[in-house]
């Protein structure tokens, strides 16, 4: 009986592991998030690349027959043929089908939803670049430095942060239009537009601060390590301790923000070529090719649905991949 309350009572002061338990199902659910959204990312970017190689038809090129041009391939449905297309099969020529069908100006659908989701992939990963730098070496000196320094460069930011984001970014590009366009004329970043470029300059300009003041958090927890504290007691200067031991402790805050950062600059990258601040035509992007889709929406609705689609599986893939990486590297947080 003695044994029985002893063990009992040996059993009732063990620690509670089943945090741990749930860390591991966390874990398993991430990796299985990240896999199945690098699945889909890696199908759309095989789909945006490569696929366009082999379509003989150009995101700005019109539909020509033996020459001439097929003023009847104006708005086709999904692989449907022009009354001039028809002919030339009948010939035994071989015509490329219309997979997305046709536009107004009767230029294949297909191809310039490829180049749109590729422009839009592009600028959404390349402002998350020149959002990660900023933010991860102004957060990463202000944590580290902390005192005065910390405190004005935290202000700074708060600063930022208050300004109306979505008002800021139209007006960045509406007054640096002229003076890009101006500077880029002649060069190859012209047939990008100088308001796709302004967009660029506004991300680095204002969506930084969310990064810094992650990075910051993490920053002002590693410098307290022990290892931190022996590579300082060994006369390591500061930018090396932030170099070699800090950044790379920060690596999964960093990795995990940015695949979060990159939906959120596509979207504005859409929602400014929606406007008509984004992208010069003919250069398409998925927000340009919603907006053209607008007008004609009770007749030709199928011209909204693709890229919308295309822009939801892009979305999706990044927020399966952010949310994956969150649970692997911090299994016990909450969801």
């Amino acid at each position: 009986m003695k044994a029985k309350l002893a063990k009992k009572r040996f059993l009732s002061m063990q620690p509670d592991f089943g945090y741990l338990n749930a860390g591991a199902s966390r874990r398993r659910l991430g990796n299985l998030r990240t896999r199945l959204g690098a699945a889909i990312l890696l199908l759309i970017l095989l789909a945006i690349f490569l696929v366009p190689a082999f379509v003989p038809y150009g995101y700005a090129q019109i539909i020509t027959v033996d020459g001439q041009r097929d003023r009847g391939a104006k708005n086709l449905a999904p692989f449907a043929y022009s009354e001039m297309e028809q002919e030339a099969i009948a010939r035994g020529e071989t015509v490329f089908p219309h997979i997305f069908g046709t536009d107004e100006l009767c230029r294949d659908y297909f191809v310039r939803v490829m180049y749109g989701a590729r422009v839009s992939l592009l600028t959404g990963v390349f402002a998350t670049l020149v959002v990660l730098v900023i933010g991860a070496v102004y957060g990463a000196i202000a944590g580290y430095a902390g005192g005065r320094a910390d405190l004005l460069m935290m202000r700074v930011v708060d600063l930022i942060y208050a300004l109306p984001d979505t008002l800021m970014v139209i007006l960045f590009s509406v007054v640096l239009d002229g003076a890009l366009m101006d500077a880029l004329a002649g060069t190859a970043l012209a047939k990008l537009g100088s308001n796709l470029l302004s967009l660029f300059i506004v991300f680095g300009a204002l969506y930084w601060v969310g990064m810094a003041r992650l990075v910051r958090a993490r920053v002002l927890s590693l410098k307290k390590d022990e290892y931190v504290l022996a590579a300082r007691a060994l006369g390591a200067s500061p930018l090396r301790i932030l170099r070699r031991h800090i950044l790379p402790g920060c690596a999964p805050v960093i990795l995990t923000a940015a695949a979060a950062q990159i939906p959120s600059a596509i979207f504005t990258e859409s929602f400014l070529s929606f406007i008509g601040l984004g992208v010069q035509a003919p250069m398409p992007s998925l927000g340009s090719l919603a907006n053209a889709a607008r007008g004609a929406l009770g007749s030709y609705p199928h011209k909204l649905v693709f890229p919308a689609v295309v822009l939801c599986l892009i979305v999706l893939a990044f927020n399966l991949i952010s949310d994956g990486l969150r649970d692997v590297f911090d299994p016990r947080s909450g969801r």
